[in-house]
């Protein structure tokens, strides 16, 4: 399968300019220049930087410069220490993948989608002359499947205006459930030689999610096993995650590597038919799942990843629920670093 060259290690920067109070506070002490030359030393190849469109722009579309200024001291950073970076559009007027953030109305309406448009056009002339350092990611998590259609013709023009200021910069594209690697099979053929296709995984989200207080149904003091049986893991998914379990197979009593190879051999087939890169934005496991079963999990998963050639990025460097740099990773950060 084509490689996503240059972007096959690498670690998500989320919670700085995106997920935050977007205080100058927070974007000015989250994530320093030691951060980065420590991820640099770990021996990674990039780093995913998420941000919000309010980062960039007043409610009424008005540019401000001290949000375009944070973002290019965290790609200086990058280059300094020899990273290339994902610019990851996590949040656009009118739609962020958490509807708690109230944003709505992108999908239906031709003016948000302008601004989207006009966003990333602002982003390309600002950030694009470095093609081969820096790849642009056009929205992260798409939530609905009806909004398959759209999307696509969205993301066809949008690929179209950045063309015109930046002819081969790499741009990732993912589709919906949240990036899903189903939905990597209903993404249009390629606008080009330089688009990748984009998905996420954190799959069992009955492991990866044990715990976790933004889902509904999820008991706060629910903890399971990554070596429980999956039967166990399929009958108790759907309660604790309101979701099924994803790619269930009742040959298979435990989770293993075969386990990512099985969801994963459709978008690989697809990516290697289109000949395009597959690329892993965000993978990863809730801080409060045991460490060493973490380790274990992030062992399968990039066994898979290695295999084909699957380009990723971990979530997340700091904090966010899922911190490698955390008091809750300190005994395996050495350990689970070599995975990424």
């Amino acid at each position: 399968m084509k490689r996503f060259e240059g972007f096959q290690h690498g670690i998500n920067l989320g919670g700085w300019l995106s997920q935050c109070d977007y205080s100058e506070e927070r974007f000015c002490d989250f994530i320093k220049e030691e951060d980065i030359k420590r991820i640099s030393q770990w021996g990674l190849d990039h780093i995913r930087i998420p941000v919000d469109y309010n980062l960039f722009e007043d409610e009424q579309g008005n540019y401000l410069e001290s949000g375009f200024a944070h973002l290019q001291d965290g790609i200086d950073w990058a280059f300094k220490y020899g990273l290339n970076v994902i610019i990851d559009l996590h949040k656009t007027y009118g739609f962020s993948f958490d509807r708690k953030e109230g944003e709505e109305g992108f999908f239906e309406k031709e003016e948000y989608q302008e601004r989207f448009y006009r966003l990333w056009e602002e982003i390309a002339r600002r950030f694009g002359g470095r093609g081969d350092k820096i790849a642009f990611e056009l929205l992260n998590e798409v939530t609905d499947k009806a909004y398959c259609e759209i999307w696509n013709e969205i993301a066809d023009r949008c690929v179209e205006r950045i063309r015109k200021i930046c002819p081969q910069i790499k741009i990732l594209i993912g589709g919906y459930y949240n990036n899903s690697v189903e939905a990597v099979k209903d993404l249009r053929k390629p606008h080009d030689e330089n688009i990748v296709y984009n998905f996420h995984c954190y799959n069992p989200l009955v492991f990866t999610h044990q715990g976790a207080y933004w889902i509904p149904s999820m008991p706060h003091d629910y903890r399971i096993a990554i070596d429980e049986d999956m039967a166990i893991m399929r009958l108790e998914a759907p309660e604790v995650t309101g979701r099924p379990l994803v790619g269930y197979d009742p040959s298979e009593e435990k989770l293993s590597a075969d386990y990512f190879r099985r969801i994963f051999a459709e978008a690989i087939n697809v990516a290697e038919e289109r000949g395009v890169p597959l690329y892993c934005g965000e993978y990863g496991v809730i801080n409060l799942a045991d460490a060493r079963q973490t380790v274990e999990w992030y062992r399968m998963i990039s066994e898979v990843f290695e295999e084909h050639g699957i380009g990723r990025a971990a979530w997340s460097y700091k904090e966010m629920d899922f911190g490698f740099i955390d008091e809750h990773m300190k005994d395996v950060l050495e350990e689970i670093v070599k995975l990424l």
